[in-house]
């Protein structure tokens, strides 16, 4: 049975507690709850991301890669140019642990080299009687850290008087892996200096496009569209090709560098105004204009954040493309030229099809690429969703 609603015009009964009020209690909120709320943008940033396990692996991969290149002397087995002509297109040797059923410790066999007199073709048979075991913090090739400091210790080196060549060795006898790690550094960098022009040229550009408009918006989108309508790869060998041949392999580097940042602006000038038409138009920007706040100010501080989402996106697509981009020019013998090390040079060593049949080994510098092309992406999706850790 209900109870009779009262009367019209009747005071309704309420109830005031008379305790005093703590304006530090939340009777409704549990703990965890209490630290999700008065987190900090941060915090919640961070705690997004590390949910989304592939691109936290990503990232630490990526770390260890970027921190690898400070120190590429001291972790390359073998010197950038050390060579070994008994050891000429040598396939990659296997790490054992057990030899006899004895445990040695990682180890490789050493090897004896015969010579095939009908194709004179190399080929390579292990010694299971030589043992050569692999030493750990020790000293090998000389070599200048960052070509100052003169050393000779390595992370890693072969037996005493051994070889060990766990990627194989190429046309002249040189290590493939200690070449593929001295190559990141010149690869991983590219992208970094790279996406650091565009990045610079693309907010400015496309900032004051979606800003301003008028004019100067028009000529830009018309720049836009005719460096968008020019192919890729024939502009990169237009551009590379005018390049002297009598510079030095450190200003072709950041030549091919300031190329890939120029080329690579248009798409996120375009996108940035697009944005910014959107933006303008809010009220924190019209109460920015009327406090005085310059135009750089209003763009850097109040706009720009309200997109960085999309930004970091695009940061982490287009580092890949800096790195296919060079590898691409180096392959086609167009972009970095030796004595500098990338990626991309190293590939050059595969381009005829008969040696890629007969030492398919030289393609492993390949592997490197995809994985960081990879990761970059893997690395975008996540950052992405933490930059708006709301949703």
């Amino acid at each position: 049975m209900t109870a009779p609603l009262p009367s019209p015009g009747a005071p309704l009964e309420h109830y005031v507690s008379s305790a005093d009020f703590d304006p530090d209690q939340f009777e409704a909120m549990s703990a965890g709850q209490q630290r999700y709320y008065m987190a900090s943008q941060k915090k919640l940033m961070w705690w997004k991301f590390k949910k989304h396990k592939l691109a936290l692996a990503s990232g630490i991969f990526l770390a260890l890669m970027y921190g690898m290149i400070l120190i590429v002397e001291f972790v390359a087995p073998y010197g950038l140019h050390s060579r070994n002509v008994d050891y000429i297109h040598s396939p990659p040797q296997a790490v054992h642990f057990f030899d006899k059923g004895n445990f040695v410790g990682p180890f490789v066999y050493g090897r004896k080299m015969t010579l095939d007199i009908d194709t004179l073709r190399r080929n390579y048979t292990d010694n299971t009687s030589d043992v050569q075991p692999i030493r750990f913090f020790c000293r090998g090739d000389a070599y200048r850290f960052w070509g100052l400091v003169e050393s000779n210790v390595h992370l890693v080196c072969p037996a005493i008087g051994g070889q060990m060549y766990l990627l194989g060795t190429d046309r002249l006898g040189r290590d493939v892996l200690s070449r593929i790690i001295y190559g990141a550094r010149i690869s991983l960098t590219i992208g970094l200096i790279g996406i650091a022009i565009s990045f610079v040229l693309g907010i400015v550009i496309g900032g004051l496009a979606g800003y301003h408009g008028g004019l100067f918006d028009l000529l830009v989108q018309r720049v836009i569209e005719i460096l968008q309508s020019v192919p890729s790869l024939p502009l990169w060998m237009a551009l590379a090709a005018i390049m002297p041949v009598s510079w030095s392999p450190i200003i072709v580097y950041f030549g091919i560098t300031i190329i890939l940042g120029i080329l690579d602006w248009t798409g996120l000038a375009r996108a940035v105004r697009s944005k910014l038409l959107s933006l303008r138009e809010e009220d924190y920007v019209l109460a920015a204009q009327l406090m005085g706040a310059p135009t750089r100010r209003i763009i850097g501080r109040h706009l720009v954040p309200g997109f960085m989402s999309y930004l970091i996106a695009a940061a982490t697509t287009a580092v890949p493309r800096m790195i296919l981009g060079e590898t691409a020019l180096s392959f086609l013998g167009l972009g970095l030229r030796p004595p500098i090390t990338s990626w991309g040079i190293l590939l050059t060593e595969a381009k005829d099809v008969s040696v890629i049949a007969f030492y398919p080994w030289l393609l492993f510098p390949m592997i490197p690429v995809i994985l960081v092309i990879l990761a970059f992406n893997f690395l975008g999706d996540g950052l992405r969703d933490a930059a708006d850790p709301y949703k």
